[in-house]
């Protein structure tokens, strides 16, 4: 190889490096941000818990229903309150939008295109019932996703409120008050969520062995909306 082949190598090895180490660099701090956001999200549900204790406390209330919060890891959280639950799970990988996504047509992002990088934190909505009785067949909900950037920034996908309330990308920054307010939106809508009645057509004929584990497992499927999926939701808007 020539001197000149080789510096024309070397140049070429220079760019792939610096690529590798910035984008790698820029996903690490995307990955903080997302970490010490879902720190957060544990702190707001563990707060809250004490504060409806208190509640419950001054206003003499005697067998008040179940409102708890437990960390299942270091990616999960579990908020209980009567007889739903709220699921908040972060994702461990970054992600960047698609290129049609409106975020990508913001002048946000168009001034730095690595402000789309994002973590997403996931929050789901479960019968307790689904995991006291281990009823696999029943169906979660995803209700919103938290998208947030290496500027700490963020906007939510998500049903009513959570969609409609927290959706300025770029303009605020993920902090306490922030995640309290979200998590109170979340609860908000579970609790307005209703189950409803499964249609009659659909649960007219059950199996010999579906009765026969009905006390332990029942595999008849339960969920507030049959059939439910979050991108072509109809009902529980």
């Amino acid at each position: 190889m020539t001197k000149k082949n080789t510096k024309a190598q070397s140049g070429q090895d220079n760019k792939l490096f610096d690529d590798l180490i910035n984008k790698a660099e820029l996903k690490q701090l995307v990955y903080k941000n997302t970490l010490e956001t879902f720190k957060l999200f544990k702190n707001t549900t563990t707060d809250m818990v004490a504060d409806y204790q208190r509640y419950c406390e001054t206003k003499k209330i005697k067998n008040a229903v179940p409102f708890e919060s437990k960390t299942i890891s270091d990616f999960q959280i579990e908020l209980k309150f009567a007889g739903d639950l709220l699921l908040f799970n972060m994702h461990s990988n970054i992600f960047e939008f698609p290129r049609n996504h409106a975020i990508m047509r913001t002048s946000y992002v168009k001034d730095d295109k690595s402000r789309s990088y994002c973590g997403v934190i996931n929050i789901y909505n479960f019968l307790c019932d689904s995991f006291k009785y281990n009823r696999i067949n029943d169906s979660g909900y995803l209700i919103g996703r938290i998208f947030i950037n290496k500027d700490k920034h963020y906007f939510i996908e998500g049903k009513r409120e959570l969609g409609f309330l927290f959706n300025n990308f770029g303009k605020h920054i993920l902090d306490a008050d922030k995640t309290q307010s979200i998590v109170e939106a979340a609860i908000s809508y579970t609790i307005n969520f209703d189950l409803l009645t499964p249609p009659y057509e659909q649960v007219k004929v059950v199996s010999v062995n579906e009765m026969k584990n009905a006390l332990d497992a029942i595999s008849l499927k339960t969920g507030k909306r049959l059939g439910f999926k979050f991108q072509a939701d109809q009902g529980g808007e």
